[in-house]
């Protein structure tokens, strides 16, 4: 049994198919996507982040890419709490349980 591996595009190969497909209008998503390697969900959603982003390109999420130092710590500071958070409702169920 093959266990099959996600492959992973990076932010510029990601607006070079976008562009690809834009300057080849011609092709259907299908046949662009079978000629890029990627799957037409795959392109049509990259197609659809561009078309929707405010630079025309497609965003990689998830990535750290942040504005700002700024940004990059609050979001750190959200995980945190959020991990905290977490944690204290664990810790009071499993008080409640022992409690008993």
């Amino acid at each position: 049994m093959t266990k099959k591996t996600r492959k992973s595009f990076d932010n510029e190969f990601r607006n070079n198919a976008v562009r690809y497909v834009q300057e080849h209008d011609d092709l259907t998503i299908k046949v662009a996507a079978a000629n890029l390697g990627v799957g037409k969900s795959t392109l049509t959603r990259w197609m659809s982040e561009a078309k929707h982003s405010e630079t025309g390109t497609v965003e990689m999420r998830g990535t750290g890419n942040y504005a700002s130092d700024e940004a990059k710590e609050i979001a750190q500071l959200k995980r945190e709490l959020r991990d905290t958070k977490d944690a204290l409702e664990i810790l009071k169920k499993a008080i409640s349980i022992l409690g008993k």
